[in-house]
């Protein structure tokens, strides 16, 4: 198989600085994205620094573990990565007053040969598109999805909810983060979509799923998401990450995964 990447962010229709951050690293398979929160620029410095120190460290390492590494490493090597790049943004939150309360959400994605290992903290979603269905594939760390669980408010409710935007886990806000981290086959012709809440909010899942099916390239995908997100009132920034699975497997022999833009 080959994977295809491309990431797109939006400021939107109602901010004026885009605290949203994407990050790629296709010669490993891997996409980071982080929707940041704090006062003054801080939710956009915590973001950045997430997706930067993510894209260099975790990137690093992947490299130098190359495509033999077991899931257990990988999975090992994300926790530690998360965790490190927590404390970074948790430190300069509690040294410079500037950065107070900063935190951000996550979406890590690394895709291995035949899996992807996908990590996630914050209401920043993942969904994969098989077959021409769209499935989300992470829940949502946030007040709203408690209140889901519990039989508070049924899916109808939760679209008028004023306790949309509150998470219950961040990255950056304490000295510890739990990435909820799982790992999903891949098959050719899957298309997993990444996104922050500046896009789920503002277009349903069978929206999502209508525009992924109408557009043959990644890029016009993802343009056509954050107009349509802009055109339902744009009313935070929009961040997209979209990764595309083509080929099938060498027959008589296992699944392969030459890392990097499909030619």
């Amino acid at each position: 198989m080959t994977l295809e990447l491309y990431c797109a962010t939006d400021v939107g229709r109602a901010r004026d600085n885009n605290e949203d951050s994407v990050a790629l690293d296709e010669s490993v398979g891997l996409a980071v994205l982080a929707d940041g929160m704090g006062g003054y620029n801080a939710g956009e410095v915590a973001s950045q620094m997430l997706t930067s120190f993510i894209k260099a460290e975790l990137g690093r390492w992947l490299k130098e573990a190359g495509s033999a590494a077991a899931v257990a490493d990988v999975r090992r090597a994300m926790d530690i990565c998360v965790d490190n790049a927590n404390r970074a943004i948790f430190n300069a939150a509690n040294t410079n007053p500037r950065y107070a309360g900063m935190g951000t959400t996550l979406v890590l994605a690394t895709f291995r040969e035949g899996h992807l290992l996908l990590g996630h903290v914050g209401d920043s979603r993942a969904y994969r598109l098989r077959a021409g269905q769209l499935t989300q594939i992470t829940r949502d760390h946030s007040l709203l999805q408690e209140q889901l669980d519990a039989g508070l408010l049924t899916p109808e409710e939760a679209v008028f909810s004023s306790n949309k935007n509150l998470v219950t886990r961040a990255v950056g806000v304490e000295d510890a983060v739990m990435l909820e981290l799982h790992q999903h086959e891949v098959q050719p012709g899957d298309v997993y979509l990444l996104c922050s809440d500046g896009l789920s909010d503002m277009l349903d899942s069978e929206s999502i799923q209508q525009l992924l099916l109408s557009y043959p390239s990644l890029s016009e995908a993802a343009q056509a998401l954050i107009d349509a997100a802009n055109d339902m009132g744009g009313k935070d920034n929009i961040a997209i990450v979209l990764a595309r699975a083509e080929g099938r497997t060498r027959q008589g022999g296992r699944a392969w995964w030459p890392f990097g833009r499909k030619q």
